[in-house]
């Protein structure tokens, strides 16, 4: 039991980590308008999907990685961001169920950037 939640965790994490590469790069990837001043563009943000259980059976191993990534977020955007830009964290919760995860996982990555 304890192997197949250690493998659980680290697919959960593996998960985690592909969606916020892929809206880290989504988020670089916006092309912006001729009209839009530098300054408007310096205040544009990048979404950075955060999907852990934060409640459920899984939530007591989940949620100290949440608050790493999260404290990580806050280390970057102290140091001026990614290419000039904040990251904005965009926490969900997939109550440790693989359906919800599919779910939140699907928005995370259909969210309007």
């Amino acid at each position: 039991m304890r192997k197949s939640n250690k493998m659980l965790v680290k697919m959960l994490s593996l998960l985690l980590v592909i969606v916020m590469v892929v809206s880290v790069l989504y988020g670089c990837k916006k092309s912006s308008s001729s009209s839009e001043s530098k300054k408007e563009k310096s205040e544009e943000t990048i979404k950075v999907g955060i999907l852990h259980s934060l409640s459920g059976t899984m939530s007591i191993s989940e949620v100290s990685l949440k608050d790493a990534e999260l404290m990580a977020i806050e280390e970057i955007n102290n140091n001026g961001g990614v290419l000039g830009k904040k990251l904005e964290p965009i926490v969900e919760d997939g109550a440790s169920d693989w359906p919800t995860f599919a779910e939140k996982a699907k928005k995370l990555l259909t969210l309007s950037v």
